[in-house]
């Protein structure tokens, strides 16, 4: 039997790789399921993208490899939607690099900034391509758990002093999954500084910054002086337009830290379906007629979901962005536990908070991405599995 490397040996399991083996045997047996576990909502797509995509089918020239330069309209589409958006500006061949979906991007970068002795700092909960990444560089991952003594903010002047002497990249990601945690404008232009200072890399993933409600504006990391210094900003058209299975994002930043990453991608990857970019330039342009729109949705949904966890017995918080509510359990209640029994018992998917790190126990993380009527529905199985689970209190 061939060895595994220490590499391998070093991976925790992935929080969603079991889960839809066992969807589809609860579906077999005729459970009703309740999916609120992937943020992957069951929403359309622009029909500009669609319809861009089927144009594009019919064009063999998309069809051939499209290489680490892909289709430069895509580029171009990007860079004018980050002025559009944010004030940034950016050169669409030197300082953009499209992605496989910002996922991959995100645990490649840490080949071209990361090795042997070298620190990553992870906040966790977090997103699992930031550890992937690290240890796949086979980097040294600190963690920093995001809790609500700092709002779910990694404090960086709390790094240990030889964890901040080792540290070359820090993963941030605001607003927040799974926390749904937002970054005040003080608070990132301390990390700005803390990067700039140290000679830190800073990942920041902003792939929620159009799911935002109540009239929050997500910013970029660049509207802080001196991040181009020190900052790679990833984005996904995954969540902004439902597209999660397209697999198509990008990261911008200054021509260096670009360069890096998109050398490392020319060893691993060849670039996303041409077709595929073409229709991600329809959907950035579509941006704003469809956004409003999808995002009422999703507040619609948003809100459903708070009323009816609360009802059933949750403490739940309604989000100023995301997806996600992000609920804590009573003491006792083991985040997995409670996941795994409200699967088989109640057939509804939700994500433990353990799922994402240790230091997430305590909490769970459901995605509104189904209707408000599914959404009350699981709701009330959840309640009734909690009350199953609570631990009595002792007089």
């Amino acid at each position: 039997m061939p060895r595994f490397s220490h590499r391998f040996g070093n991976f925790p399991v992935y929080p969603l790789a079991h889960i839809p083996g066992r969807k589809r045997e609860l579906l077999q047996r005729g459970v009703d399921v309740i999916d609120l576990g992937a943020g992957d909502a069951d929403l359309a797509p622009p029909p500009r993208a669609v319809e861009a995509l089927q144009r594009a089918a019919a064009t063999p020239a998309l069809g051939r490899y499209g290489f680490g330069l892909g289709y430069v309209p895509y580029r171009e589409a990007i860079s004018a939607w980050m002025h559009q958006r944010f004030g940034a500006s950016f050169d669409p061949l030197a300082e953009v690099v499209p992605l496989v979906g910002s996922k991959e991007g995100l645990a490649h970068v840490a080949f071209a900034f990361l090795g042997p002795g070298d620190v990553a700092v992870i906040p966790e909960p977090a997103y699992q391509a930031y550890l992937g990444g690290t240890l796949l560089a086979d980097a040294t991952p600190h963690v920093y758990p995001l809790r609500p003594r700092t709002n779910f903010l990694i404090e960086l002047e709390e790094l240990p002093a030889d964890v901040r002497a080792r540290t070359r990249v820090v993963y941030l990601n605001y607003p927040n999954n799974p926390t749904t945690a937002i970054a005040p404008r003080d608070y990132l232009e301390r990390v700005v500084a803390f990067c700039r200072t140290h000679d830190i890399l800073l990942v920041f993933d902003n792939a929620y910054s159009e799911l935002a409600f109540d009239g929050y504006v997500p910013p970029s990391i660049f509207e802080i002086d001196g991040a181009r210094d020190v900052a790679l900003e990833f984005h996904s058209l995954s969540k902004t337009y439902n597209m999660t299975g397209w697999r198509s994002g990008w990261a911008v930043g200054n021509a260096q830290l670009v360069g890096a990453l998109s050398k490392v991608k020319t060893f691993v990857d060849t670039g996303t379906y041409m077709g595929i970019q073409a229709a991600g330039v329809a959907a950035i342009e579509s941006w704003a007629e469809f956004v409003p729109g999808n995002t009422a949705v999703f507040r619609e949904r948003r809100d459903a979901a708070v009323a009816a966890f609360r009802d059933a017995g949750f403490d739940a918080q309604a989000p100023q962005a995301t997806m996600y509510l992000w609920i804590p359990l009573p003491e006792g209640v083991p985040s997995k536990a409670f996941a795994d029994r409200l699967m088989e018992e109640e057939g509804v998917i939700v994500m433990p908070g353990s799922g994402f790190g240790a230091g997430g126990e305590g909490f769970f993380r459901i995605s509104f991405i189904v209707s408000p009527d599914r959404l009350r529905d699981a709701a009330v199985r959840a309640g009734r599995q909690l009350a199953r689970m609570r631990v009595p209190s002792r007089v």
